[in-house]
């Protein structure tokens, strides 16, 4: 968790007798939501992916999914572009689907944070509390006082029983507090704040067995590949790259000098009379060439860090993961076994309240808010 408290500054700034006692209802509200549960948000540059699901006796049960689209270049690069429109967006989608639960989990995109494994000497929580921010120091290439640090203790470094791992994030202040501040222009109170990465590894270990076996989860988004790759249940390896599904509708925009909007339902309906087939297949085949380059960059990265280490699978998501020629085309450039998440699958879906063929068709697009939603107030 980087970052948590519940802020009434607002509270003593309003002056109106109206105001306050809007925002005092709303603080009141949230004292008598379960203290634990929150939505999982995921803020997307296309689009807004909301989810709560609960953990029963038996198993995960699925209490709602929405998803809506955001205006264009809303948010860009992971930078909030138009902070008012998303706001806007958020509350009248809390308000038209009857969400009660104002507690929320977001998450930032990994360009924004740097994760590391270090290894530091056995020590107790309180000792390492003390000593993380000057070890932390030596790993992040800017200024400590511009980030939030948070850390995992992984367990025992298995060549040196003196040393323990340590999974070290740092996000910077800036992007973090600009998320928070619009979802409290919202009207919702931000509890915690993950990365996208993590979020969907949280997801994936919910919905699948997991073994000894090294695996890639990678999330196809509009404008971000995010990889992280998982050995023995823990991340090891995280990378963001500024590619993303956006690309082929930039592609068509140039060749029909047409909007973005209507590139984006060329490329989903996979014709128009403005194009034929067999060029658009093209212009989706270059572009989906560049991620797998990079992808495999990622992959030549990590095992020359890992040398005896192999990855066996690659698992998708995000709304480029639909693609099954891509999938043979990574399948083959990489050596891998590729498939798309079903972050549904382990869930209990009430069947009267969900169309299960539209649940299946954005499952991939899903994982996020999902494993959002399964975070709990004061988690780790």
């Amino acid at each position: 968790m980087l970052w948590q408290k519940i802020d009434f500054s607002a509270f003593y700034e309003t002056t109106k007798f109206e105001g306050c006692l809007k925002i005092l209802l709303k603080s009141i509200i949230m004292l008598f939501e379960k203290k634990d549960q929150l939505i999982g948000l995921d803020i997307g540059s296309r689009s807004l992916k909301i989810a709560e699901i609960k953990k029963t006796k038996k198993n995960y049960k699925l209490n709602k999914f929405v998803m809506a689209d955001i205006v264009s270049g809303s948010i860009e690069e992971g930078v909030i572009k138009k902070p008012k429109e998303i706001a806007d967006s958020m509350r009248q989608l809390w308000s038209s689907y009857n969400i009660g639960l104002r507690n929320v989990a977001i998450s930032v995109g990994s360009y924004s944070v740097i994760v590391k494994i270090i290894n530091m000497p056995a020590m107790g929580e309180e000792q390492l509390q003390e000593s993380i921010q000057a070890e932390a120091e030596q790993y992040i290439p800017f200024d400590i006082s511009d980030v939030y640090l948070d850390f995992q203790v992984l367990g025992e470094n298995t060549n040196n029983s003196n040393q323990m791992n340590i999974l070290l994030v740092a996000a910077k202040k800036e992007i973090v507090d600009n998320y928070i501040d619009l979802v409290q222009m919202a009207g919702l109170n931000p509890c915690i704040v993950d990365v996208d990465a993590f979020a969907l590894q949280n997801i994936y270990k919910i919905n699948y067995e997991t073994g000894n076996e090294n695996i890639a989860l990678i999330d196809i988004g509009a404008s971000k590949i995010s990889l992280n790759i998982l050995k023995d249940n823990s991340s090891i390896f995280i990378r963001d790259v500024a590619l993303g599904s956006v690309q082929i509708d930039q592609k068509i925009v140039s060749l029909l000098d047409c909007s973005l909007e209507k590139a984006e339902k060329i490329k989903l309906s996979g014709q128009s009379d403005e194009i034929s087939s067999e060029d658009l297949r093209k212009v989706v085949s270059s572009v989906e060439t560049e991620w797998c380059n990079e992808i495999k960059r990622a992959f030549d990265f990590f095992y020359s860090n890992y040398p005896d280490d192999e990855i066996a699978k690659i698992v998708l998501s995000g709304g480029g993961a639909n693609n099954k020629e891509f999938y043979k085309f990574l399948a083959e450039e990489t050596s891998a076994k590729v498939e798309t998440i079903d972050p549904f699958s382990s869930l209990y879906i009430d069947e009267d309240r969900f169309d299960s063929s539209y649940l299946k068709k954005i499952a991939p697009q899903a994982s996020v808010s999902l494993g959002l939603a399964n975070r709990k107030v004061d988690d780790k």
